[in-house]
């Protein structure tokens, strides 16, 4: 055989091998293939008792690889008389020589066993084989095993790649020849051996070689699919709410209800504006939305090459998306559905760090406290050029406020193994120096994005929530019954405002778990709410309560009732202003907005304008304009708890006294609220009224309890505001006012 030859033929690709393939690649974590096993041989005693099915070409004639044939009736084989046929083989480069040779049919299975003398393949079998279970592990299949020796014994010279296959032919005659190429090789290995033979026989001749590197190489790449394995395992149980079965109850589990988010490669988008009553201008971001980025597609191996940073950080309002597109990694990772390959995909929430408070540790030491699978992971593993490893930093908007940060006095870390405080370890995170190889992708806030250090190149995006075809396609998968989802997407659309607002995942669940409880409760014909008030209550609700758990602990309800009002006032002011945004510099002053209202309540977004001057400012709005006239709403409600009413207008001395001393009604407060609504034409407290008149009901109040005390009986007036609605409907009024004042008596729940 010529060895020029025999060197070029090892050079084939995977790409062009016969069993055990496809026409792609594999992927080292990828099971979806189902593969049988085949039983190993046992080559101590019978290496040669194995059917192998192989086809003989008859453009070569087989009789030349033989010595001699003949027939021989008995031979006695393991203290039994067997027929057989006897081939005497002899060692030459003839790949057939190793197979049994029937004129009749070249593919047919034949028994074959060896000869009394032939035991010379046993005893080199065992000098290669030395432990067998150095490989043994549950998370070996046949794929990650194929790609494994693949890329080991592809990594070696030409040189070195035919005295691999000649190490295989002196082992192994009657297997291998020295002219097969890469993939036949470990096809044939993966064929006649079991797996953690086929790995150990590689291992093997790569020490007789004394390519000592590659068989680290190949040690790591089988440890890595170890760690991946129960890593894997591991998330299955801590995110065990992911991974549910679907069962017969009426709430699909999260693959099945998972909708697609909007993620928008540009960022400064501004918040949602779309508005039932207002025509609003157009906001003057310094970014447009472009074309939305699949959350598929936001780990391309292209497009993370092409932005040159291994830190992506996510910003979006609250209840966007950012913690569902969180899982969404997790879980199809975990599946094996990702179609970027990744060897570990971790999540750190910044919640989780808070424990390591006050302590100095690594960012391996942390690793390895949050999950003990990976203990046997080490800097040289995750440095390795072939590991691609994703870090999920959820809610860095949990973890401190955002002028905290300090990144000019900080030191530098650039070693996972480097023990620095917690503060050191996510400025280092931020920076994009401890992550080794990993891509660290950062869900925020928006205003949290600023805080980023401005020599370090970051790649920033933005979740906007669902499209209009996202929020028909999550009630779709929401409910189980196709009747119910259609009345459900029917009864979105019939309000503007309650399909402007469903462009936020966490308002879709909202309502999408209201209407699910009338079904249950009054069956599948039931009127779904009337009263939009009661919805944002209950988002309004969520933020708190998230607020509650991660960022404000301590923060007793007194405080939220003043932190709610002094967000009303500053809506009141811009609503009377009719002007939703409102430039850093004012806020300053006024003091009306502070960090923690940004960053923490979820109620209000920052965002980059261009302005008519030279130079870009931060605009302050709230998350949507319904949320900002649903808070002055709150505010006059809440007011009216501390005997104040916010719309009675050039107040004398004595009339505030007189207020102090004597309570205010009810009827008071509405009537003064009606009568501004209708004072502005242009209807910018059409919504504000709508919702007040929704604070009324009964369910609401029961919600907002914590803030106000116990409710009120509130019949005799909603009665009263009614009549009082209905006798300004019968003037003289513009019909866009009359339609507002029906939608006010629907929140309440009132027939026109």
């Amino acid at each position: 055989m010529d060895e020029e030859n025999s060197i070029e033929s090892m050079d084939s690709s995977p790409g062009d091998a016969v069993s055990g393939r496809d026409d792609g690649e594999f992927d080292e974590d990828e099971e979806i293939y189902d593969y049988e096993r085949r039983p190993s041989l046992d080559l101590e005693e019978t290496p040669m008792e194995t059917f192998i099915q192989y086809h003989v070409d008859p453009v070569l004639p087989p009789a030349l690889s033989y010595t001699s044939l003949n027939s021989q009736g008995e031979s006695e084989m393991n203290g039994e008389d067997e027929s057989i046929t006897e081939v005497k083989l002899d060692r030459t480069g003839s790949f057939s020589s190793c197979y049994s040779y029937d004129s009749d049919d070249c593919e047919k299975k034949i028994n074959k066993s060896r000869s009394k003398d032939d035991t010379s393949e046993s005893a080199e079998t065992d000098e290669l084989i030395l432990d067998e279970n150095e490989f043994k592990h549950q998370a070996l299949t046949v794929p990650f095993t194929f790609r494994a020796i693949s890329d080991t014994v592809g990594k070696l010279s030409d040189h070195d790649k035919y005295f691999f296959g000649r190490e295989l032919w002196l082992h192994f005659p009657q297997k291998f020849s020295v002219d097969m190429d890469l993939v036949d090789v470990v096809d044939k290995l993966l064929e006649c051996f079991n797996l953690e033979k086929s790995l150990q026989i590689v291992k093997a001749v790569l020490v007789k070689i004394e390519r000592n590197k590659l068989v680290q190489f190949l040690k790591a790449r089988c440890m890595r699919n170890e760690v991946r394995y129960e890593l894997k395992k591991f998330l299955r149980e801590k995110y065990s709410d992911l991974f549910k079965t679907c069962s017969d109850d009426e709430k699909p589990s999260f693959s099945e209800a998972f909708t697609d988010l909007y993620i928008s490669s540009n960022r400064h988008n501004g918040p949602n504006i779309e508005h039932e009553v207002l025509n609003i201008p157009k906001l003057n971001t310094i970014d447009e939305p472009d074309a939305p980025v699949p959350l598929r597609d936001l780990l391309n191996p292209d497009k993370l090459s092409d932005i040159r940073s291994n830190v992506i950080m996510l910003c979006g309002v609250a209840g966007s998306g950012k913690s569902m597109a969180i899982k969404k990694l997790i879980y199809d990772w975990v599946e094996n559905d990702l179609e970027t390959r990744l060897d570990f995909v971790i999540p750190i929430a910044f919640t989780e760090l808070k424990q390591f408070e006050g302590s100095k540790m690594s960012f391996l030491e942390v690793l390895h406290n949050l999950y003990p699978p990976t203990e046997r992971l080490t800097e040289k593993e995750l440095g390795f050029s072939d590991c691609k490893t994703l870090f999920l930093f959820d809610g860095l908007d949990e973890y401190e406020r955002c002028d905290a940060f300090n990144f000019n006095s900080t030191e530098l870390v650039f070693s996972s193994t480097h023990t620095v405080s917690l503060h050191g370890l996510v400025v280092n995170v931020l920076r994009g120096k401890v992550l080794e190889n990993g891509v660290a992708l950062v869900t925020t806030r928006p205003m949290m994005t600023s805080t980023t250090p401005w020599d370090n190149r970051h790649h920033k995006i933005e979740m906007l929530g669902f499209t209009n075809n996202n929020r028909e396609e999550f009630f779709k998968k929401r409910f189980k019954n196709a009747t119910q989802a259609n009345r459900v997407i029917e009864y979105v659309k019939s309000s503007k405002t309650l399909h402007a607002m469903c462009h936020l995942p966490l308002f879709c669940s909202i309502v999408a778990d209201e209407c699910q409880g009338v079904f249950r409760e009054k069956g599948m014909q039931a009127e779904l709410p009337r009263s939009i008030t009661y919805m944002y209550t209950k988002l309004l609700l969520s933020l708190i309560r998230e607020s509650r758990k991660s960022r404000a602990p301590d923060r007793s309800p007194d405080q939220e009732t003043e932190f709610l009002i002094t967000h009303g006032k500053a809506a009141l002011t811009m609503l009377e202003e009719c002007t939703f945004k409102k430039v850093k510099p004012y806020f300053s002053s006024e003091k009306i907005f502070n960090p923690d209202s940004v960053t923490y309540s979820g109620l209000v977004i920052e965002y980059t304008v261009t302005p008519a001057v030279l130079l870009n400012e931060q605009a302050f709005s709230f998350i949507h304009p319904t949320v900002q006239e649903y808070l002055v709403a709150l505010y006059a409600y809440l007011s009216f708890q501390q005997n104040h009413n916010i719309f009675e207008t050039k107040q004398s001395l004595q009339g505030r006294i007189k207020g102090l001393l004597k309570p205010q009604k009810v009827m008071d407060v509405f009537m003064c609220a009606v009568e501004k609504s209708l004072e502005f034409e242009d209807g910018r407290f059409d919504m504000c009224l709508r919702f007040l008149c929704g604070m009324e009901l009964k369910a609401n109040q029961d919600l907002l309890q914590s803030f106000c005390g116990s409710s009120s009986k509130t019949e005799n007036h909603i009665q009263s505001t009614a009549a009082f609605i209905k006798k300004k409907m019968k003037e003289d009024r513009h019909q866009d006012r009359i339609n507002n004042l029906k939608r006010c008596l629907e929140e309440m729940g009132v027939s026109t």
